[in-house]
């Protein structure tokens, strides 16, 4: 009797050991990616401009920029844009020198004074009326409008759930084609496309027309997204 209880410990073991062997088959399973896009007409759009100038005396310098200031803001009322889409606080004052190569040294050249303007516009049929605008009124640098959808996050979704759907039906391919019935999803994971939509370079149809602002024409904007997922096969 005292030697019954190491050998039915050892025939437990022995159990186990068997099971253990059976858990550590690799599951059977096919990894897929999904991936999905659309395209939508923006309705608003993030203006980026700027003021500078250059001269010898600091106070023209920055008396040229407030000129253009203040009349940059007079069109943006005329138009009935907000002011608190308006922002005109970025201001940048720097003296320059250039190299003088007889002397050996730096030599003044004058000051620099750059003013920075944004404009989150919601109308985009005002897009053409303030760049025009703007330049008519003394902005000397124009950054391409950054296209944007009020709808942006609603559109995200509808284009996640598309890439969700791809990847689903290439799980449903590989099975079918290889014999093999697609279980549940395992796992499932979004892949980061660049967060915001990019946006498309905005189209300028410069037609034979008298209001040049109104031939300004956005593009589109396009959501991307990509959708990595795991199946269990039966």
């Amino acid at each position: 009797m005292r030697n019954a209880f190491p050998i039915l410990l050892a025939l437990s073991c022995l159990v186990l050991s068997g099971a253990g062997y059976a858990d550590d088959e690799p599951p059977r399973e096919v990894n897929v990616t999904g991936v999905a896009s659309l395209t939508a007409t923006p309705d608003q759009a993030v203006v980026t401009m700027g003021i500078q100038a250059r001269n010898p005396s600091l106070a023209a310098a920055r008396e040229r920029v407030g000129k253009v200031a203040g009349a940059f803001l007079d069109l943006t009322r005329k138009l009935g844009i907000d002011k608190k889409h308006v922002q005109t606080t970025g201001l940048t004052m720097r003296p320059e020198y250039r190299w003088n190569r007889d002397g050996q040294k730096q030599e003044f050249t004058g000051y620099f004074v750059q003013r920075s303007l944004t404009v989150q516009l919601k109308d985009l049929d005002l897009l053409g009326k303030l760049i025009e605008g703007a330049v008519d009124a003394g902005v000397n640098e124009v950054s391409p409008p950054q296209l944007d959808s009020s709808r942006r996050r609603e559109l995200h979704r509808e284009t996640l759930a598309k890439a969700a759907e791809d990847a689903r039906a290439n799980a449903e391919v590989l099975a079918q084609t290889l014999g093999a019935k697609l279980g549940p999803v395992r796992s499932i994971s979004a892949a980061d496309m660049g967060g915001p939509p990019r946006p498309m370079q905005a189209r300028v149809m410069m037609a034979e027309s008298a209001d040049v602002a109104a031939t300004y024409q956005a593009g589109d904007i396009k959501f991307e997204a990509r959708v990595n997922a795991t199946f269990d096969l039966e």
